[in-house]
């Protein structure tokens, strides 16, 4: 398996369990109190929407030649540490 095809497969596995996480996000808002969920609604749909834009730039990379890819690479890495940032203070910001 060349760089890129292990690449593509480890940001596979992190959109699967940001999609767990999420989950169990959603799952917590739906017990949380009224003002409370309001707040938990909003920064769900924030995280989805990072992870729509990482799931749409590792498509991309998929589709990149083996000459591109390493370019677009870095872009990808900068959303995951984005993502996986909000993701965690969302956590514990509703524990």
């Amino acid at each position: 398996m060349n760089k890129k095809d292990e690449f593509v497969r480890k940001m596979h596995s992190e959109l699967d369990q940001w999609n767990n996480e999420i989950d169990a996000l959603i799952t917590r808002a739906d017990k949380a109190e009224e003002q409370v969920q309001t707040e938990f609604r909003q920064q769900i749909e924030a995280l989805h929407g990072k992870r729509d834009e990482v799931h749409k730039q590792l498509y991309e990379l998929e589709q990149a030649s083996e000459n591109a890819w390493e370019d677009m690479k870095l872009g990808i890495e900068m959303a995951v540490g984005d993502i996986s940032e909000a993701i965690n203070s969302a956590i514990s910001r509703f524990k």
